[in-house]
């Protein structure tokens, strides 16, 4: 794989087997004892060889004892997380609207332009049929003069 940073990918089912036979020797055997056995004895080996992986157990299994804090620290994490995804929704929705009136004022400005401009062939037009009728009146009276 091609990634940004080093990175060591440690199958964990076939470390364990490996630290069955040869046990914990280093401190990253540790880690890894730490983050993938459940065993007691191998807990119990880990700590008797690393004592500071002690208060992280300590820690873990207080945590497992207080389901309801973890709840309620859960339950935080999602009313936060609810609020944020609230106020997205919102924020897009904004944007949504002001694009839509952004349009609108185009839209209107496209009407008004369009609507003074027809105003203006109508009145051209009254110009003209006013001057046809002129022309027709005119036409009316040299025909009464001619037939007289």
């Amino acid at each position: 794989m091609d990634l940004l940073q080093k990175y060591i990918f440690i199958p964990l089912d076939i470390f364990k087997e490996n630290v069955e036979n040869k046990g914990i020797k280093n401190k990253m055997d540790g880690w890894l004892t730490f983050l993938g056995m459940d065993e007691p004895e191998k807990i119990i080996e880990l700590i008797n060889t690393y004592p500071e992986f002690r208060e992280m157990y300590e820690h873990v299994y207080y945590i497992c004892r207080n389901v309801e804090d973890v709840m309620g620290i859960f339950s935080e994490e999602l009313r936060i997380m609810n609020r944020n995804t609230v106020r997205y929704m919102v924020d897009e929705m904004q944007e949504t609207i002001d694009e839509q009136k952004e349009m609108i004022v185009g839209q209107q400005e496209q009407l008004k332009k369009k609507d003074s401009e027809m105003q203006k062939m109508i009145l051209e037009k009254d110009e003209k049929m006013k001057e046809k009728e002129h022309i027709i009146e005119e036409l009316k009276k040299q025909i009464a003069l001619l037939q007289k």
